[in-house]
């Protein structure tokens, strides 16, 4: 009985939270007490949710209450103290399933506070004292407590496997060396676990160093994230003053429309009512001068009517009329046809333009471009259809299949006129504009031939260097001629090497700035590879240099092999 009353007051005066007697006792308003340390501690792990509760009966408070030491409680626990009983071990001392116990407890087993890789066996804290006391024991490796030292048994002979046989690629324990592993590469398992060691580390190196250019490339990220924000905040800014600009110049060319017709109305109504005036003077006078004519009519002395009839006033001269013209009532309406007409003309710039305007936006690829295809169906899959536009054909220039194939011809052909078209040249652009990732073929026959790219506002006209293909700024150029290649651009040439094909791949990735030429053949070779800056869409060319030869856009297939 006194046994129990002992373990009574040992239960009553410990913290359920530390499970030993209490420390600087405070007591919540739920009535339970716990060490100050204890329950400050679990209260600050609840303060994100705002709500502090009770461990036990699991009340709430709201606020966090004020912790105050009972001193009663404190002064109860010293008293017990000095009885000579202090607190039973606590539970958390105790092995739980999910802990490692110690082999050489009795009963209720305390947690291993060590485990030994010699002994193969665990160790709570008093059990372990003599691997710390006595000198043989000190030599033994002691580790984390571990459930799995059983696995460091050999199953065969039941001793510790101290050995690795790298033939078998297994851990053995020496009668396993001289039995069935006889004759094999073993070692100690130190000295594996040296050489698998070092492994690790360059392993772990491996891992750093990837983790370091992982954080370098997010930095990266997040500062075009960064740029991308400020570019597109920007030109949504420059935009809105363009636009408004745009608006503000239509509010003013409205006003002054307004302005002119206004005045141009004021000073017609003026001039109409100042004709006006003038025929309401005449008509009264017109008027009078009746009215004298008739009173003088009306006389019966006739000696009087001819007495008076030359003092009568003569007649001022007609206002002229020839001005007043008769015509329909079409003053301004020329005005309003001429306004429909520039905003007709608006609405075509503007549907024209505002392709190039989408595109722009829509082809914005920041830094996440794919990489440059390795193989022919890797590019395939960015192929594109591709036609010759008949507006920018030199007149020599015959097109054909479906406006794929262009050939030199000895005699012109009957093209109208057009501002497109290329006049000192035998040089053709395509009807398409190219832009993001693109990958085209050509193949030719005959003795030369110049697969280009160009921007549409190329020079047509002339035969001057603006207007050929490589030779200015705004054209690019693979020339294939007396069997070799050669690369031009703005007039320099590039000699290129590369094995002779009549078919020449092209690989276009706008926003990255890439431009490649390829020869195909069994395979692709890379003949010439470009890194620029596009500043507009891009048109696909060829370039004749023979009477007879001939070049063509080829009907790609994601599934052709060549």
């Amino acid at each position: 009985m006194a046994q129990k009353g002992v373990q009574l007051d040992r239960e009553t005066f410990s913290c359920s939270i530390c499970l030993d007697l209490l420390k600087d006792p405070v007591t919540i308003p739920c009535g339970h007490s716990y060490c100050m340390k204890c329950i400050k501690s679990f209260w600050d792990e609840e303060d994100e949710r705002n709500i502090h509760s009770c461990p036990q009966c699991r009340m709430t408070f709201t606020p966090r209450p004020v912790l105050v030491k009972n001193t009663m409680l404190a002064a109860l626990v010293e008293e017990l103290k000095k009885t000579g009983l202090q607190a039973a071990p606590a539970d958390h001392c105790y092995a739980g399933p999910e802990d490692v116990a110690c082999d050489f407890c009795t009963g209720r087993k305390l947690k291993a506070l060590k485990s030994c890789l010699v002994c193969v066996a665990s160790y709570c804290e008093k059990h372990l004292q003599p691997h710390y006391e006595v000198a043989p024991l000190k030599k033994h490796k002691l580790v984390e407590p571990s459930k799995k030292l059983q696995e460091n048994i050999c199953s065969r002979h039941d001793e510790v496997m101290k050995m690795f046989c790298r033939t078998d690629q297994q851990s053995i324990c020496y009668l396993c060396s001289v039995d069935e592993h006889k004759g094999h590469d073993t070692v100690s398992a130190a000295a594996e676990r040296t050489e698998r060691q070092r492994e690790l580390e360059v392993s772990r190196q491996d891992i750093q160093q990837r983790i370091q250019d992982r954080q370098k490339d997010m930095k990266v990220l997040q500062q075009e994230v960064e740029a991308i924000n400020r570019s597109a905040d920007k030109a949504v800014e420059d935009s809105q003053k363009i636009f408004s600009q745009l608006i503000r110049l239509m509010e003013n060319r409205s006003s002054e429309v307004k302005r002119q017709v206004r005045s141009q109305q004021e000073a017609e109504v003026s001039r109409v009512k100042e004709l006006e005036e003038k025929l309401e003077q005449e008509i009264t006078e017109l008027k009078r001068k009746d009215a004298e004519l008739k009173q003088l009519s009306h006389t019966e002395d006739h000696t009087q009517f001819l007495h008076n009839y030359p003092s009568l006033s003569p007649l001022s001269g007609p206002t002229d009329s020839s001005n007043i013209n008769i015509r329909p009532l079409r003053y301004f309406e020329d005005v309003t046809a001429a306004v429909s007409a520039v905003r007709d003309k608006l609405q075509d710039v503007l549907r024209d333009k505002w392709t190039n305007v989408s595109l722009t936006v829509t082809e914005v690829d920041v830094l996440l471009s794919a990489p440059e295809p390795k193989t022919r169906a890797g590019f395939l899959k960015y192929s594109r259809e591709i036609t010759l536009d008949p507006n920018t054909a030199n007149t020599y220039l015959l097109l054909s299949e479906g406006n794929r194939k262009v050939t030199l011809m000895s005699e012109r052909q009957s093209y109208s006129d057009h501002p497109d078209r290329f006049t000192g040249w035998f040089q053709v652009l395509s009807r398409e504009s190219l832009t993001g990732r693109c990958y085209w073929e050509v193949e030719w026959r005959g003795r030369g031939v110049y697969v280009a790219v160009a921007y549409k506002n190329i020079s047509a006209s002339g035969s001057s260097n603006e207007s050929v293909f490589g030779f200015n700024d705004k054209s690019w150029a693979l020339d294939w001629n007396n069997n070799s290649y050669n690369f031009w651009y703005n007039k320099v040439q590039t000699p290129v090497s590369g094995p002779q094909s009549s078919r020449v791949g092209v690989y276009l990735d706008h926003s990255a700035g890439i431009l490649s030429f390829y020869s195909v053949s069994e395979t692709m070779t890379l003949l010439h590879r470009v890194q620029n800056t596009f500043t507009q869409p891009l048109y696909a060319g060829l370039r004749l240099w023979w009477f007879g030869d001939s070049a063509e856009f080829c009907k790609l297939q994601q599934s052709e092999v060549v």
